[in-house]
């Protein structure tokens, strides 16, 4: 068996964690047929292949699972030792960083002068729901994503980052209509504010709380951002369901008032995900996701 070169080796760990020589080549800076190249060659050298190719992208084989496990670790140190000697003259990169708005506004860009601090570098900002920023973050335009999903995307490991709680809340005016498990339908009286059509935070709220689809209900606005609906509510139009992190204030002065204070109320895990092993060859962007981690609400 011909020894592996230490750039196949490199490529090799890269086409596993994206599952594509294609975003594998974009995310090492060199060309697909190179990355095919590397393959090929670490391929021949081991004697057996290492990947299945199919029209999507590839999949690893059993034997490419227990390479991946030796050498991984070992790549990513030396990935970060190159890093820490950067040429002179040379900045870090910005981290790029993608969020939900009403989320990253109200918890990370207050504190983002403590965050640029810790890691050492500029932060680029992108608001996004977390489908399409798990796949940035998978084919390497994004580096950390607060995610309000279980990232299930091979190439991704993530933790949770906290529990957002949520609340159904209205201006004072509908405070008459406060209501138990018992006596929801009351709540058909009280227009709706929604961030969607088709109210995916409401029916989630409604499915956890009364056991039910929210039915009888009408929808008075759509406003696709939180801090809108925030707005809209307590202006006093209608009722809708929001993070409690977003109403804290507006509860304590009384501006907005919950309609059902549930013994248990409806949660959602908020995930910090970044793609497999960046951690290990990033240093700033483990100093980012380290400072992130001691700022948790």
């Amino acid at each position: 068996m011909a020894k592996p070169d230490l750039e196949h080796l490199r490529t090799f760990v890269t086409v596993y964690r994206t599952g594509s020589f294609t975003e594998a080549s974009a995310l090492i800076g060199i060309s697909q047929p190179t990355v095919t190249s590397h393959i090929r060659a670490l391929e021949s050298g081991l004697g057996y292949p290492l990947f299945t190719r199919h029209r999507t992208g590839v999949t690893p084989t059993a034997r490419a699972e227990v390479l991946v496990r030796e050498v991984a670790p070992h790549v990513d140190a030396l990935e970060d030792i190159t890093n820490a000697f950067p040429a002179s003259g040379d900045s870090p990169l910005a981290i790029q960083f993608g969020g939900p708005a009403e989320l990253t506004s109200q918890l990370l860009l207050p504190k983002l002068k403590d965050l640029t601090d810790a890691a050492g570098a500029p932060v680029r900002i992108t608001f996004g729901l977390a489908d399409g920023m798990l796949e940035q973050l998978r084919t390497g335009t994004l580096d950390v994503v607060f995610s309000s999903v279980l990232p299930r995307v091979r190439g991704i490991e993530s933790e949770p980052y906290f529990d957002e709680e949520f609340a159904l809340v209205a201006a004072p005016a509908w405070a008459g209509t406060v209501v138990d498990a018992d006596n929801a339908g009351r709540l058909t009286g009280i227009p709706l504010v929604a961030y969607a059509e088709n109210l995916p935070i409401i029916r989630r709220y409604w499915r956890t709380v009364f056991g039910h689809r929210p039915s009888g209900l009408k929808t008075a606005a759509v406003v696709p951002d939180l801090r809108g609906i925030r707005a809209v509510v307590k202006s006093g139009l209608g009722m809708s369901v929001l993070p409690v992190y977003l109403i804290e204030k507006e509860l304590a002065e009384g501006s907005l008032v919950q309609l059902h204070s549930p013994e248990v109320p409806p949660l959602n895990t908020v995930h910090l995900a970044v793609r497999a092993g960046e951690l290990s060859r990033n240093p700033h962007l483990r100093a980012f996701v380290r400072a992130l981690g001691d700022l948790k609400p």
